[in-house]
């Protein structure tokens, strides 16, 4: 079952009996939770028929008992257990996933792991319950998502923009949300959110970050690029240089991954190297500027600056100087 069908399914209050949220990526699974959180029960009936357990405060056994209870003047008895990944034997729920009682709703947060599909308990939810398994998105993915979790909400914003979100602040969905959750509440029903709103309510510079810098190499805009490194230096607690080495590090990876792409179709190259292919054409231009040979020295170059960045053979240079530095030998 996808999450567009239990979300609906909450929504329309077809319960499951049992919900066994597992996996890497812990955004779908607190959605799913505090969705069931907001619906399965009225404010007046939780405090008799809702229980939330933490899985290094409880065992199996204490939720299991809390479980069998019946509710009290409600349909439903529900019962949560958060971090269950915590849990010593979980296999000891196999006796309730395979009797459980029908008005009792147990929700399971089972973060950064999943059950064995070989075992009785995997069986047993398959037939009594739900089992939902999250994976994390991959970076190329992640623009996608914030396009969908802003349309969902009635706000537009291009491609461009939302990869430039996704360069700053990684692939962590929930801190994501938070962060689209600032421009939700603040803008207009219906807006677009662009360069402005962005560094307004998320706090990334529209014209210096390490996107823009990306660009600007992958063009060998020498100009713009030692603008942005100009501004990194004055900035160095916001752009620490082993997060823009870590950042140049992606983005000539997939350049020199690019050279390898002769023959396949635009899906195919964006696949293979882990990108949009609404940016192919920057990789494509990207090519033509650095060959295979001079890739490899950029990688090395980048190896290089990262042990300095550590303070590895570097002792006295500031962050600021190494980086010029390191541009300069990527660009010449």
């Amino acid at each position: 079952m996808n999450l567009d069908k239990i979300l609906k399914d909450i929504q329309q209050r077809k319960f499951e009996k049992i919900y066994f949220l597992c996996g890497n990526e812990p955004y779908y699974i607190d959605l799913i939770s505090n969705k069931l959180i907001e619906s399965v029960l009225k404010d007046e009936e939780k405090e008799f028929n809702q229980s939330i357990f933490y899985g290094l405060d409880t065992d199996v056994e204490t939720v299991v008992a809390d479980s069998r209870k019946y509710p009290m003047m409600s349909e439903y008895n529900f019962v949560v257990v958060k971090e269950a990944q915590h849990l010593k034997e979980i296999d000891r729920f196999e006796s309730y996933f395979s009797n459980p009682i029908s008005s009792t709703i147990l929700v399971i947060c089972y973060k950064n792991k999943k059950v064995d599909g070989r075992k009785k308990i995997y069986k047993s939810l398959n037939v009594n319950g739900l089992y939902y398994e999250t994976k994390k998105l991959y970076d190329n993915q992640v623009p996608d998502w914030i396009i969908s979790r802003l349309g969902r909400a009635g706000f537009h914003i291009s491609l461009r923009n939302a990869a430039l979100i996704t360069e700053y602040l990684g692939n962590d969905l929930s801190h994501i949300s938070n962060e689209l959750g600032k421009i939700i509440l603040n803008l207009p029903d219906g807006s677009t959110v662009n360069g402005d709103a962005i560094q307004e309510y998320i706090g990334i510079n529209k014209e210096y970050n390490t996107f823009e810098l990306n660009n600007a190499l992958g063009y060998h805009s020498v100009l713009k690029a030692n603008r942005i490194i100009h501004y990194f230096g004055q900035n160095e607690k916001k752009y620490p240089l082993l997060l823009i080495i870590a950042n140049l590090y992606s983005f000539f990876s997939k350049v020199l991954k690019y050279h390898y792409t002769q023959g396949m179709s635009k899906g195919e190259k964006a696949a293979f190297i882990g990108a949009s292919t609404f940016f192919l054409k920057d990789y494509e231009y990207a090519v033509k500027v650095y060959s295979k040979r001079k890739l490899v020295s950029i990688i090395n170059i980048l190896y290089q600056y990262d042990k300095k960045a550590k303070g590895i053979d570097n002792p006295t240079i500031p962050g600021r100087e190494l980086l010029k530095e390191m541009v300069y030998r990527i660009l010449h």
